[in-house]
């Protein structure tokens, strides 16, 4: 699987877009994003500069894209008042894969700039915002050129399928992620590769931020140091059951399933902390792990404008409609499209069944890291 190639998020505003089912991903911005204005406020009064580049990665498309670039240019603007210093020039960077959905932010734009203006006036200074696509387990800007980085929901994607899962001989047979009957070889294999992919991120980064400078990584986790656990693997469980029972009815055929592993890894904090350790780039400042519901909760149900159908839904119909959001390219690409529709409808059932025993919830982590001088 080339993940550059087939990993985006669902795109448009159709029902089953992305745009319209982030609300679980927009809770998950809301709950970190003391985090990110506390970093905003350190970064600014510590970095006397007339600009500064903030980069977003894994920005993804619809609301929540420029939702956190407008509470970030917030924080500056009214930082920079409490300090009496003049506006700032800010260059404001959305990355993510070439897959993505930028159309959708780029249409945007011009609403998006009317309201800045209206709302911040010449307190906002001159700003620029770029599209950057490409993957972040590589260079993306120019050295000393970032003051800030955020990234939410993100990097708990790896670069790749775990090397020995693709077609190199380990099997994962049913599932296609880890969990409790995968072999011992399968955890490690998954495990290795997000040490690999997390280490590139921070040593990238550190090429490209000047001293001082901070980010904030949001992003699904654990909280057990086994990744076996059910709370940890379990959304994925259900995911591989739903595609077993469709071999069960001859819609799909059994090999496909066994050869499809995510490139996905769920930390716990202490592995985070020790690849920042190792890597030597960064500290951490905070760090900070809480409890989403899978459907999002209250929040994510009350939340004003984009998801307003979500009120009528089942539990088990907003956490299918959200994974198929963010894991249906993929999986066409192995199954096809044409099962989707019936893929989805019983993981809605098997997820119905399992709320009505069990209350489910993501571990999502917050770390705060500063460059060191």
């Amino acid at each position: 699987m080339q993940v550059e190639q087939v990993l985006h998020m669902n795109k448009g505003a159709g029902d089953t877009s992305y745009a319209m089912n982030s609300a679980v991903q927009n809770t998950i911005i809301s709950v970190s994003m003391a985090a990110t204005k506390e970093a905003i406020v350190e970064t600014v009064c510590s970095n006397w500069t007339d600009n500064m580049g903030i980069a977003d990665l894994g920005c993804s498309s619809g609301p929540n894209a420029l939702m956190v670039i407008s509470d970030i240019l917030d924080t500056v603007c009214a930082t920079t008042r409490q300090l009496g210093r003049p506006s700032l020039e800010l260059k404001v960077y959305l990355n993510d894969l070439y897959t993505n959905d930028f159309n959708n932010i780029f249409a945007s734009l011009p609403s998006f700039y009317r309201k800045l203006r209206r709302e911040k006036g010449s307190e906002l200074g001159r700003c620029f915002i770029f599209g950057v696509p490409g993957s972040f387990y590589c260079p993306l800007f120019p050295s000393n050129s970032l003051h800030f980085v955020h990234s939410s929901s993100s990097l708990h994607w790896l670069s790749q399928v775990p090397a020995g899962l693709d077609g190199g001989g380990l099997v994962n047979k049913g599932k296609i992620y880890i969990s409790e009957s995968s072999p011992r070889s399968v955890v490690e294999a998954y495990s290795r590769q997000f040490q690999n992919d997390f280490t590139v991120f921070l040593k990238s980064r550190s090429r490209e931020m000047v001293r001082g400078g901070r980010m904030v990584l949001s992003l699904i986790g654990r909280d057990s140091i086994d990744p076996t656990t059910p709370h940890s693997c379990y959304q994925w469980e259900l995911l591989a059951q739903a595609l077993m029972s469709l071999v069960s009815q001859g819609l799909i055929e059994e090999e496909k399933v066994d050869s499809f592993d995510a490139p996905y890894y769920a930390p716990c904090m202490q592995e985070l902390k020790l690849a920042v350790l190792k890597e030597g780039s960064f500290m951490v400042e905070k760090e900070k792990a809480c409890e989403i519901d899978w459907d999002g909760g209250d929040q994510a149900v009350e939340a004003a404008g984009h998801w307003e159908a979500l009120g009528t839904m089942t539990r088990g119909e907003r956490v299918a409609r959200t994974v198929r959001a963010v894991v249906e390219s993929m999986l066409e690409s192995q199954f096809g499209s044409h099962v989707m529709d019936k893929l989805f409808q019983v993981y809605t059932e098997l997820v119905d069944h399992y709320l009505s025993r069990t209350s489910a919830k993501y571990t999502n982590l917050v770390v705060s890291l500063v460059k060191r001088s």
